[in-house]
């Protein structure tokens, strides 16, 4: 008989999860209550990165005189923007809605919640109240962005992060509380369209959890292009004036006043209203749920997948969460066969110079002692890097000395995300630095200079 998989949340981990289980012959139903793709990737990452593509021509066209140009000057065309940025969420949105309608995935719109280890109740926006059974399940309902007690959001003058694409209006003065990978991404994103922007910053070091010399290529940009970096300051309060202008006060006595004031300070798991305690689904101290290497929770049948299982919050990562756990549940991996290593997903911050990395880091190795190799390559002394206009940056691969291979690696530059996936696939299947410098390469390309850095 066919296999009965609920799932609950439409995000990447729920749509990869039931086109994956439907297409090898379960009976799928998918519980969404807001968009089907996910909030977390179609109201604030995809919309992010449309609006950086945009910045990214603007700062373009600045420079576009050293490539040979007259100088352009471009304005900003702010509802064209969110019209682009609308339409290229509507469509992801609809290819997804799409592809599970022509699975035969049943998609109801509304809130779901385990009554017991089995039963799924749902407040259905069209069909009132429905009760499913489920042989398995999957939660993947997400996170949210971390709101302060201290922080009035509001909307317009005080914005979380998914309040702030497509923007009503670009702030003329932006304050970012957060140096995390968001927190950067904004920065950049609202500079390249034209605000003011400070960042206040808790440590000595942006993206705290990075390489310091990755952090330090970031930071040199930033105040190039006149961020101001509060740093060693944690925000504790926030106050709307009567003019419309807001305050930010740090625990240092420090205070800043913009005209819009963003919050990037982390995200909280959507697992308080699941009723996860009527099924004995057990969560860590911050709520996220805890699993095996096959997505499973401590009820074998009821898995988790996505930003809710505490691993990476990362789209990429949710994916492939979504398909291990559909597989799963329907029979397959249930032997021993390559696991999802965590420790080995690439990553990317969509900032200019993007960066990106995978594996092990420098300083991460130093920190534990482990003897490793260094090779970096800096993009000043690549052809394809000098005819594109923008040298900044390097490559960095670590090794194992004594094996040559390939530990992890860091990407400061132009089109880091695309470049880091060649690293990814030698860290993931242990490739040695011999592999990628022996690799005939095109030439000129930017990725001449992993081969060299490989060397």
């Amino acid at each position: 008989m066919p296999v009965d998989f609920v799932i609950l949340g439409g995000g990447p981990a729920g749509v990869q999860a039931a086109s994956t289980a439907a297409r090898l012959g379960a009976r799928v139903t998918l519980v969404e209550d807001n968009v089907v793709g996910g909030s977390a990737n179609l109201r604030d990452c995809i919309p992010s990165k449309a609006m950086i593509a945009t910045g990214g021509v603007l700062t373009l066209a600045a420079r576009a005189h050293k490539l040979g140009l007259e100088r352009l000057e471009p304005r900003l065309d702010l509802a064209a923007m969110r019209e682009r940025v609308e339409a290229i969420t509507g469509r992801i949105e609809a290819t997804s809605t799409q592809l599970l309608a022509s699975q035969g995935v049943r998609v109801i719109s509304g809130r779901g919640r385990l009554d017991g280890a089995r039963t799924i109740e749902v407040d259905s926006m069209e069909e009132g109240s429905i009760s499913l059974h489920a042989d398995a399940i999957l939660l993947a309902t997400g996170s949210r962005p971390r709101v302060p007690t201290w922080a009035p959001v509001d909307g317009k003058r005080v914005l979380l992060t998914r309040q702030a694409y497509p923007p009503e209006e670009i702030p003329e003065h932006l304050v970012v509380i957060g140096s995390g990978v968001t927190g950067v991404e904004f920065v950049h994103m609202f500079r390249s369209l034209g605000s003011k922007v400070t960042l206040i910053v808790s440590r000595q070091q942006i993206l705290p959890q990075k390489d310091p010399e990755v952090a330090a290529a970031l930071e040199t940009d930033f105040l190039a292009t006149g961020v101001r970096l509060l740093k060693g300051a944690r925000a504790e309060g926030i106050e709307v004036h009567d003019d419309g202008t807001v305050t930010v006060a740090c625990d240092d006595g420090r205070m800043v006043t913009g005209s819009h004031v963003l919050l990037a300070i982390g995200s909280l798991p959507n697992s308080e209203s699941l009723g996860l305690d009527t099924a004995g689904v057990q969560t860590d101290t911050r709520g996220f749920v805890p699993i095996n290497q096959h997505c499973q929770s401590n009820i074998p049948h009821i898995y988790a997948a996505g930003d809710v299982s505490g691993r990476l919050p990362l789209s990429s990562v949710a994916f492939v969460q979504g398909r291990r756990a559909a597989e799963h549940v329907m029979g397959l991996h249930t032997r021993e066969h390559r696991h999802l290593d965590y420790d080995k997903a690439a990553s990317a911050i969509f900032t200019e110079p993007e960066i990106a990395d995978v594996g092990l880091a420098e300083a991460e190795a130093f920190a534990v002692g482990r003897k490793i190799r260094v090779t970096k390559v800096p993009f000043a002394t690549n052809a394809r890097a000098l005819i594109n206009g923008d040298p900044r940056g390097f490559i960095k691969i670590v090794s194992d000395p004594a094996t040559g291979v390939v530990l992890g690696g860091s990407i400061v530059g132009e089109r880091a995300a695309e470049l880091i996936s060649v690293l990814a696939v030698a860290v993931t299947n242990n490739l040695r630095v011999t592999d990628l410098a022996e690799s005939l390469l095109v030439h000129p390309a930017l990725a001449e200079a992993l081969a060299e850095a490989a060397e």
